[in-house]
C-alpha cells in the first residue's frame, strides 16, 4: 500500500504544522485523532485553527526534493513552494509559487500548442 502526505497547516496563515510523511508497504491510513494524539504540534493547538490536505504518493516529490520551504494557499487551499535561487550566496526572504513541476508541464503544453498553430499555418 502507498499512502502520500498529508500535510497539517495553520488555518489563518498557511503555515505547515506537521508533514506526515510519504508511506509504502505494511502501513495504514491514520485519522485525524490518531494524529492528534502523536504529533504535540497538533494536541497543543485547537482543532479549529488547523487543517489538512493528503497528496497522492508521490505527489510533487521533485518539488519537495527541490525546495526550502511550502506552505498552503490559503485562497486556492493548495500547496506552494519556495526555491533557493543559485544565484544567491545568502538565504533570500522565501517567494512562494505554484509547484515548479505544474509549471513546466503548463508550459510543455503551451509549447505543444503554439508549435501545433505555427505547423497549421504554414500548411
Amino acid at each position: 500500500m502507498e499512502i502520500g502526505r498529508k500535510l497539517y497547516y495553520d488555518k489563518f496563515t498557511g503555515d505547515i504544522l506537521v508533514d506526515v510523511g510519504e508511506r509504502k508497504g505494511d502501513v495504514v491510513e491514520t485519522t485525524l485523532e490518531e494524529d492528534i494524539l502523536t504529533f504535540k504540534a497538533l494536541s497543543e493547538r485547537n482543532i479549529e485553527t488547523f487543517d489538512s490536505i493528503q497528496l497522492e504518493y508521490g505527489q510533487y516529490s521533485q518539488d519537495f526534493m527541490e525546495c526550502n520551504g511550502y506552505r498552503i494557499n490559503l485562497e486556492t487551499k493548495e500547496l506552494e513552494f519556495s526555491y533557493p535561487d543559485p544565484n544567491e550566496e545568502e538565504p533570500q526572504i522565501p517567494v512562494y509559487i505554484k509547484p515548479l513541476s505544474e509549471r513546466t508541464q503548463e508550459l510543455e503544453i503551451r509549447t505543444e500548442d503554439l508549435e501545433l498553430a505555427l505547423a497549421e499555418m504554414f500548411i
